[in-house]
């Protein structure tokens, strides 16, 4: 669209950050793309009991205080995560914390974890309309001396009106967080948010989400922890600390990169954790998503679903859309009924 264009090209003069809450300003006023959850036979899918429209949602990150959840509901995913939230409320790391790499279509922040806290974000989550999947990432406190705990705390404040739960040991921008993701400390901390769960009127399905950093032990370590923990889905990537390649000038920033280039070993990582899983538990494919034919790929290999968010910066809110049709049509020129039937086919390329 020639308007959302010329948008995309003058919030890219401003700084990144400030470009960003000028986008949700944008999105309040409800003058952005609003085609509704684009969906087909095809397209038409179900996660851990959760029945989307279509497979492609929003990684969280992009709306972290649930504010614009009705006219992302309308832009065509299948799926939205908000968040991260944290028990309390916290400013985050320093200013600038943000940065775009636009020779290599990617980003590099380190916020850490940014947000009004899990008190005002469940008062924003408590309207929220309910069109479409609704899921929240939880996170620690910085200062927090029980990593393990805020977890817990956030699910039993908010758990009751999202759809879906996502722990987030993962991000690299707050201290010994990916500690969290050794086999014992992520045991201890899927049971804390198991109890939490469990004292929900409505339990929820709870997800785990995962640094693209992990050695294949890991890998092996997190599926056999998540199996044992009876999570109900896995996403694989969060953002990495590799600068492989890259050639913008904000490339060397301290902070985790999204875009584009994390593509191939994001997509590696959530390979080889099907390949452990063996359909055990569903996954969700992130890193990199720009495109139908980056979405069909994380699919062929492993992924039942997938997320994107940092293509968004160079290609517009009407992505989504244009990779939900763009996949529709990938699968019926290929004779593929439902998309359910696409996954992991060709899941032995990217071992």
């Amino acid at each position: 669209m020639m308007i959302e264009e010329i948008g995309l090209r003058a919030l890219r003069q401003l700084d990144p950050e400030r470009a960003h809450g000028l986008a949700l300003r944008v999105l309040r006023l409800g003058i952005t793309p609003a085609p509704g959850a684009i969906t087909s036979d095809r397209l038409r899918t179900t996660i851990a009991g959760l029945e989307l429209p279509n497979p492609i949602g929003l990684a969280a990150g992009f709306d972290k205080n649930a504010e614009v959840i009705p006219p992302l509901m309308k832009a065509g995913f299948g799926f939205l995560e908000v968040g991260a939230a944290t028990p309390r409320p916290q400013p985050g790391n320093p200013k600038p914390r943000l940065f775009r790499l636009s020779e290599d279509q990617a980003a590099i922040n380190r916020f850490g974890f940014n947000n009004d806290g899990a008190s005002r974000i469940a008062e924003r989550l408590r309207d929220r309309p309910k069109s479409i999947p609704l899921g929240l990432n939880l996170g620690a406190n910085k200062d927090s001396q029980d990593k393990s705990r805020d977890f817990a705390s956030v699910l039993s404040t908010c758990g009751a009106f999202v759809d879906f739960a996502t722990v987030n040991v993962s991000s690299p921008n707050t201290e010994k967080l990916r500690d969290l993701q050794g086999s014992d400390a992520l045991a201890a901390l899927l049971e804390n948010v198991a109890q939490a769960n469990a004292k929900l009127e409505n339990p929820i399905p709870i997800f785990l989400k995962i640094a693209p950093d992990l050695t294949d032990a890991e890998i092996a370590d997190v599926a056999r922890v998540a199996v044992a923990s009876e999570i109900d889905a896995i996403i694989a990537t969060n953002t990495t600390l590799s600068r492989a390649g890259l050639r913008s000038k904000h490339s060397q920033e301290v902070g985790g990169l999204s875009g584009q280039p994390l593509f191939e070993h994001s997509t590696r990582v959530l390979a080889k954790l099907s390949h452990h899983l063996d359909g055990a538990i569903p996954l969700i494919g992130v890193g990199g998503i720009g495109s139908a034919a980056d979405a069909y790929a994380k699919i062929k290999a492993g992924a039942s679903a997938v997320q994107l968010y940092t293509a968004m910066v160079y290609k517009g809110l009407s992505l989504s859309a244009k990779i939900a049709d763009g996949l529709d049509e990938m699968l019926k020129a290929d004779g593929i009924r439902t998309v359910a039937n696409a996954v992991g086919i060709e899941r032995e390329r990217w071992l």
